[in-house]
């Protein structure tokens, strides 16, 4: 059976979500192309020739854009199996049914796909309904992904060092799932609080493929690298010893790095160059609304932590809330100052808003429902106004001036200034003398080239990587 995988979005990494299910299929006997949208064109013919079409869908961003090819898939190929694989498939199971949309897979979906094509392929692509679980959370064994016929990884996200070094990244996964239930997180409708591991030996064979391709640098896909610290610890201290040079990144919750604190020293003994954090907000109360498991003086903790340790904390935030209010995203933008984060904040988490996805936990919250309005199945959200229109102003205020900042090229800081010029005219107060508040010395960090992204998006929906404002460049006498 011709098989075609497509990937329309996956935070500039070469797509784990096409290598893992690549690797089942060929095992089974299927021609199987793969293709990442994000550093290749559509292949036409590959299209064509397919009996089974799968888009995976690991995040919001990518099920829009993947949804808005259909009509053009289905013009080339009518007769093909659709297929819609990932986390964001079950909870868009109803909107992606109505595309014609004959199979969804959601959890540990490799068995699930391996075993569609079988089917498929014993009844000529004209069985029954579909027979595969929408969502699985089977412990499966996993394969090592096949990243043949894929983009180089040059052509992917970088690590640029603080020097202006930049590394060639691969990325891999070491677990799936996750065992909290954060409510703004869209894996907690699919995994409800529980986590698969991938087996140690599949993973470090795929760091040494990619390191063979030219991989300088890891990055660990995993929604929380230390939900099992144990097994995570495991397979960095192994990779540390075979490849010494290699160094990586991962995202832990602060809640984790402050419980673990004992291990910290070991991520930045084994090459760890920084640890991303979705710290989402200064507030306690909105944090408390998440459910995130910390506080702001958490936060504040693990940050003294890691100074201490010499090592990179690279936040990130969804600022703009229906709870945010014009002085807490001043405080937001003081402590981010104070704490000299200039440089670890990428400026597009200051212009991040809140998604509300199908399925969300936030919908069980009093109040929220009166918040938002019907589901918007277009845009895969229930959409919500903030109550003070000077806040979602800003947000879109900030969102442009984060774009204008990116196309003159501008440095994170000088970006951070403007902003924190545009929130204190927003609240029509004067910004703080210096005296009061010492000027911003910068703190050159490394940090990945394509910004990192969860549950959230920028504002008004852009596409990010795929989809930046092609305006043409901005004038310097336009950023303001």
């Amino acid at each position: 059976m011709k098989i075609a995988l497509i990937s329309t979005y996956e935070l500039g990494r070469q797509p784990f979500g096409l290598a893992s299910p690549a690797a089942w299929l060929r095992t089974r006997g299927h021609d199987v192309t793969c293709m990442d949208l994000t550093r290749e064109a559509l292949d036409d013919a590959a299209v064509r020739g397919a009996d089974l079409i799968a888009f995976y869908v690991p995040m919001h961003t990518a099920t829009r854009i993947a949804a808005g090819l259909l009509d053009r898939v289905r013009g080339m190929n009518a007769r093909a199996h659709l297929c819609f694989y990932g986390l964001y498939a079950p909870v868009n199971e109803e909107y992606l049914r109505g595309l014609g949309v004959g199979t969804i897979l959601g959890g540990e979906f490799e068995e699930g796909l391996a075993n569609l094509a079988t089917r498929l392929d014993a009844t000529q692509n004209d069985g029954p309904a579909q027979q595969e679980p929408v969502i699985s959370l089977a412990r499966q064994k996993f394969l090592v992904p096949d990243r043949s016929g894929m983009p180089d990884l040059a052509k992917y996200a970088r690590v640029v060092m603080p020097g202006g070094e930049q590394r060639i990244a691969g990325s891999t996964e070491a677990t799936r799932g996750c065992k909290h239930l954060c409510r703004h997180c869209p894996i907690v409708p699919v995994y409800n609080g529980a986590f698969r591991v991938v087996e140690r030996d599949v993973v470090l064979e795929d760091i040494r493929r990619q390191v063979a391709a030219g991989a300088q640098h890891i990055t660990f896909g995993d929604p929380d690298f230390f939900n099992g610290p144990a097994h995570s610890l495991a397979i960095v201290a192994a990779m540390h010893r075979e490849f010494p040079k290699l160094s990586y990144d991962a995202t832990i919750k602060i809640e984790h790095l402050r419980n673990h604190d004992d291990h910290l020293a070991t991520l930045r003994d084994t090459g760890c160059l920084f640890v991303i954090s979705a710290v989402e907000s200064v507030d306690d109360a909105v944090l408390e609304k998440f459910d995130k498991g910390h506080t702001r003086v958490d936060f504040l903790a693990v940050v003294a932590r890691f100074r201490e340790l010499g090592m990179t904390l690279l936040p990130t935030f969804v600022p703009f809330t229906p709870w945010t209010t014009l002085d807490g995203y001043i405080d937001l933008l003081d402590v981010i100052a104070r704490e000299n984060l200039c440089e670890n904040a990428a400026p597009i988490q200051l212009a991040i808003r809140l998604l509300i996805p199908a399925g969300s936990r936030l919908l069980d919250l009093p109040g929220v429902r009166s918040l938002v309005g019907p589901f918007d199945s277009a845009a895969l959200v229930y959409p919500w106004k903030h109550e003070d229109a000077r806040v979602d102003a800003l947000a879109r205020a900030i969102s442009d001036l984060v774009q204008r900042g990116d196309s003159l090229k501008l440095s994170r800081t000088e970006i951070f200034a403007h902003i924190r010029r545009a929130a204190h005219r927003a609240a029509g107060i004067a910004e703080p003398r210096e005296t009061e508040s010492p000027a911003i010395k910068p703190t050159p960090v490394p940090f990945l080239d394509e910004p990192w992204y969860c549950c959230a998006e920028p504002m008004d929906q852009q596409f990010v990587s795929i989809g930046k404002v092609n305006d043409g460049p901005a004038k310097a006498d336009q950023y303001v």
